[in-house]
């Protein structure tokens, strides 16, 4: 009930989400202050915020929960793989070009395991983790979290998209110079892709005058494609299966623009074997993925 109030904002919405009544919340609440010694919210304006000692409990709250969950997850994993969960969470762009393959071969091979997917963006996604929302998540690196462990995935190029009669497409070679006449559809704010192309383009000494800004590659492509700008996406999301036909990807002036990515999950003397079977697989098949453009391009 204390962390549904901190979620949700509110006793009410906490009672609602619980299906509950208020007054078993507040009533529940206030034997947790007596128990405990202190309170744990103050209302300000019809407003729930966290007392000092709110703040501490939410913070263990957090790691009691994902003890909970690794505890199920160890009991289920007493002999065989047979059952278990298995929700991992990655941003739209791995959700539609790796996952897809991956989490095929996965439910093949351990068909009870209860199999869920979420994306969003990095924060969002760093959220669920702490929550225990999500067990493991792929995410573009780096970042630095005491509480989260993170194993490298692989290298990724990032190339440039235009569409097919963009006047880039004439040109034998493309420059970063080339870009700044042009719309640039970049990525969501705070993410680490986003800073990676801020950091290629302050080195470059660019700037462009037009930006749009967006969180999902998958809406990226179409407007590229409709000729509202150009942009940077990943290889393996115009590869393959992925290319739209009125999309051209080409590298700038021979200058590869690589992300890292990596998987994420909570630090902890335990892994769930539900994870290690997922990073199992994922090193297996990771020859088949194909995360580099191919030199012609250059």
């Amino acid at each position: 009930m204390f962390r549904a109030i901190v979620e949700t904002g509110s006793f009410t919405g906490a009672g609602a989400k619980l299906r509950v009544s208020q007054s078993a919340v507040s009533r529940q609440i206030k034997l947790l202050e007596e128990e405990l010694g202190d309170q744990l919210f103050r209302r300000v304006h019809r407003k729930v915020h966290l007392t000092a000692t709110g703040e501490i409990l939410l913070r263990h709250t957090e790691r009691i929960f994902n003890e909970i969950r690794l505890l199920n997850s160890h009991l289920s994993d007493a002999g065989r793989l047979r059952r278990g969960r298995l929700f991992l969470a990655g941003g739209m762009s791995v959700c539609t070009y790796l996952f897809p393959y991956l989490l095929k071969e996965y439910r093949k091979r351990h068909p009870n395991v209860d199999l869920r997917i979420a994306t969003g963006t990095t924060e969002e996604i760093l959220r669920m983790l702490r929550n225990s929302e999500v067990d493991i998540a792929l995410l573009s690196l780096p970042f630095e979290d005491p509480d989260l462990k993170i194993r490298h995935a692989q290298t990724e190029e990032m190339v440039l998209v235009m569409d097919r009669n963009h006047p880039l497409v004439a040109k034998t070679e493309i420059s970063f110079t080339d870009l700044v006449p042009y719309t640039f559809i970049h990525f969501e704010k705070g993410s680490n892709t986003r800073r990676l192309l801020e950091s290629v383009f302050a080195r470059e000494g660019i700037e462009f005058d037009r930006i749009m800004e967006l969180h999902n590659v998958e809406i990226t492509k179409p407007l590229v494609e409709k000729g509202l700008g150009i942009s940077f996406v990943p290889y393996p999301s115009v590869s393959g299966e992925s290319t739209r036909p009125g999309l051209i990807y080409r590298r700038v002036a021979g200058k590869p623009v690589y992300r890292e990515l990596g998987w994420v999950f909570i630090r902890s003397d335990y892994i769930p074997r539900t994870v290690e079977q997922l990073l199992s697989l994922f090193e297996e098949m990771k020859p088949s993925f194909v995360p580099i453009a191919p030199q012609e391009l250059d």
